[in-house]
């Protein structure tokens, strides 16, 4: 695949991205922050952006969206989960729940 055609898949990524979380910001505030590990300051600049806005940032040749885990182990921990199927969905979501949303810089929670 051509360096051209993975920038365009990145800048899609990040534009599909950013329209889901001002969709999830949207519907329930705290459920989106929580979902995106955002903060409170993150979420109202993300719900501010315009559409124009947002195309714009999602041009950028870096992906916006990251994987939240602090490491592989956690990750190895989820994806290599031994358990039976109805348990393994809840067990992986309080495993992802367990990385909390980064503090705003003021210190406080909104």
């Amino acid at each position: 695949m051509s360096q051209t055609n993975f920038l365009d898949e990145i800048q899609e990524l990040n534009l599909a991205y950013l329209l889901l979380a001002q969709r999830l910001l949207g519907e329930d505030r705290e459920a989106g922050i929580f979902r995106l590990k955002i903060d409170g300051e993150m979420a109202d600049l993300l719900m501010s952006l315009s559409v124009r806005q947002l195309t714009r940032l999602s041009r950028t040749n870096q992906l916006l969206c990251h994987f939240g885990h602090a490491s592989a182990d956690r990750l190895r921990q989820v994806t290599h989960n031994p358990r039976d199927q109805g348990l393994s969905s809840l067990h992986a979501s309080l495993l992802l729940a367990g990385e909390a949303a980064p503090e705003s810089t003021t210190g406080s929670r909104e």
